[in-house]
């Protein structure tokens, strides 16, 4: 959430960083600005809403300086307002902040004591104020930094400029990402590296409590003590145009229709089917240490804890090993029985969600081998894990995830199949069925997607209901929570996800003939079960729409709407089951002309708690 980008060099800084901005749109937020260094004094200019009205003030007021920093903000302390957005000023120097600085008020007090005004609301000008102070005591911008961050208490990302210092920017970080790269005479920095993809492909992730100044010359890191430190430079494979929307009227459809490759790039090169194996080598875990593991957990958060659920069904079915799956902001507020030697799997799609970090540094303290599964590559969750899975899906920009869950879960069935392998449940031939399954399903969303006109009938038929309601059972009970998760995310209409045996606890008592109940009915073991469900819908005259095997016959008679997804083992079928939910929450959101890609309140990372 929120966005940073910086720029010093010999181009305009202006376009520089607006360009930036709108590659950090997808982010969420409700407010922007930038400041530039012209002229000998910083310009600011801020604007409420989309970046487009930062666009127009600054069409009426050209800038014209090389160095600038800018920021899209998403609303914490203080109302969305001018007023509030950032840059904020104290004197000659001028700042941007992403997270919380949870020891503001009292340095508020101080500083107002002292003779500081604050003209926001917000904990971010603290900041602003306390580099001021540091540089009336004669430091300079990079000494002020170093003084400032032993005072602060939270989560943070910083970046500043000074009238005094023209040639350089100064940025630190705590808890938040933050992301350096190097140009032809010329410096970047930003939340992500999806703004720096048109300037660079090598860049260096900043850790806690590093110190990064830049200038053109290049990017030197210090700690707070002010010893230089070593920060390894990383190359991004991805491409700037995978970051544009490539004809497609939203980056949402755009990632939807890419998942094919998505889930090829997950597999390619992590198998051999010679011996049915998965080949993780950045596992970093030893056989014996995935035998005598005593309990499996997976932690994540929002779309990726529907992506750890469909794993412990995985796991539990081909390991024949418990698997616990916790939220991860309630897993760092109880008292969790992790032991030593278990294994901990992290997801998250950025690497930087708040609450899915903390508690895998609590899982390792406990003594636990953290395993994560990410796919911004560099992202502070891999690098503090002790093996990682790459999901290898590109940039995903819309707010709405999409490839990066479908690659979460084939990260899962390669690790399921691996563990399985190790465990010796799962013998060569075995392996090797599994992985044909696996290569066949890119195949199997292809053939869903190009079914799309199917999505848009039905969504022409739904859009306008209020309420739905998604039953799934076994290993797409998540995906049911998934699919309703999707609709009210980006169409704003209220979706629920159940196990549908659990619909007569409660939910049944909703269903009438204004509620479509979404089915996920796979011909697998609990099929005749899940039919009775629809049976008990249909009752109550509400409107079905039935997902099942394209083998299947038996629903057409009871489903006001039937789409078929192609046949594959049961514990497979979460995967097309997805896509075709993603493409139907999809159509009925663009048919209610929502903003898909960017939805209102949500951001991309939640990276504060």
């Amino acid at each position: 959430m929120c966005g940073i980008i910086g720029y010093i060099g010999n181009d305009n800084a202006a376009d520089v960083l607006i360009e930036g901005l709108k590659r950090l749109e997808y982010r969420g937020y409700d407010s922007a600005g930038i400041a530039v260094l012209q002229h000998g004094r910083i310009e600011i200019r801020r604007s409420v809403g989309k970046l487009l009205h930062l666009e127009d003030a600054l069409k009426k007021e050209l800038l014209s300086g090389t160095v600038g920093i800018g920021h899209t903000r998403w609303a914490t302390h203080g109302k969305p307002s001018e007023q509030n957005a950032h840059p904020h000023r104290s004197g000659n120097v001028v700042i941007v902040h992403n997270g919380i600085i949870e020891n503001y008020l009292a340095h508020k007090r101080r500083l107002e004591t002292a003779g500081y005004r604050f003209q926001s609301e917000t904990d971010t000008e603290v900041i602003a104020h306390l580099l001021a102070l540091h540089m009336e005591e004669g430091h300079s911008l990079e000494q002020a930094f170093r003084a400032t961050v032993r005072e602060l208490h939270g989560s943070y990302a910083i970046a500043g400029l000074c009238v005094s210092e023209p040639e350089t920017l100064v940025v630190t970080k705590s808890g938040c990402p933050l992301v350096v790269g190097q140009g032809d005479k010329a410096a970047f920095l930003a939340s992500d590296v999806t703004p720096l993809l048109a300037h660079t492909r090598h860049v260096t992730f900043l850790e806690d409590g590093d110190i990064g100044t830049l200038t053109p010359l290049g990017v030197t890191v210090t700690g707070v003590d002010g010893h230089p430190v070593h920060r390894d430079e990383v190359r991004i494979d991805w491409n700037a145009e995978a970051a544009e929307k490539g004809g497609y009227p939203h980056f949402m459809l755009k990632e939807i229709h890419e998942q094919p490759q998505a889930i090829l790039d997950t597999l390619r090169g992590r198998y051999s089917y010679d011996s049915g194996e998965a080949d993780l080598p950045d596992l970093a875990i030893t056989p014996d240490q995935l035998r005598d593991a005593r309990s499996i957990w997976i932690v994540a958060c929002g779309t990726s804890w529907h992506a750890g659920m469909v794993g412990k069904y995985l796991l539990e079915e081909l390991v024949h090993k418990p698997v616990q799956v916790d939220i991860g902001s309630e897993f760092r507020y109880r008292n969790p029985m992790v032991q030593e030697g278990d294994v901990f799997i992290a997801l998250s799609q950025s690497g930087e969600t708040a609450d899915t970090l903390a508690a895998a540094r609590e899982a390792r303290r406990l003594g636990a081998y953290v395993l994560s599964i990410v796919n911004v590559v560099g992202s502070t969750l891999a690098r503090e894990s002790d093996g990682v899975i790459y999901t290898r899906c590109g940039p995903e920009i819309s707010v709405a995830s999409t490839k990066a869950f479908t690659g979460q879960v084939m990260a899962l069935y390669l690790l399921a199949l691996h563990v399985g392998r190790v465990r010796q449940v799962l013998s060569v031939e075995d392996g090797q069925w599994w992985l044909d399954q696996f290569m066949a399903l890119p195949g199997h969303v292809e053939r869903v997607i190009k079914r799309e006109a199917e999505f848009v009938a039905m969504a022409h038929r739904f859009y306008e209901k209020k309420n739905f309601l998604y039953l799934g059972r076994g290993i797409n009970y998540p995906i049911a929570l998934e699919g309703a998760l999707k609709l009210k995310e980006i169409s704003y209409i209220h979706a629920e996800g159940y196990a549908a045996g659990e619909m007569k606890h409660g939910p049944i008592a909703l269903i009438d003939e204004d509620m479509p109940v979404v089915v996920l009915a796979p011909r697998d073991r609990l099929y005749e079960k899940t039919v009775s469900n629809l049976m008990e819908v249909k009752a109550r005259s509400a409107p079905v729409i039935a997902f099942v095997s394209e083998s299947e016959q038996e629903l057409e008679a009871l489903a006001d709407c039937v789409f078929r997804i192609p046949n594959t083992h049961a514990l497979l079928s979460p995967i097309p089951f997805t896509a075709a939910l993603q493409l139907l929450a999809y159509h009925i959101a663009t048919l209610r002309n929502i903003d898909v890609d960017r939805p209102r309140n949500l951001a991309k990372s939640v990276t504060v708690e």
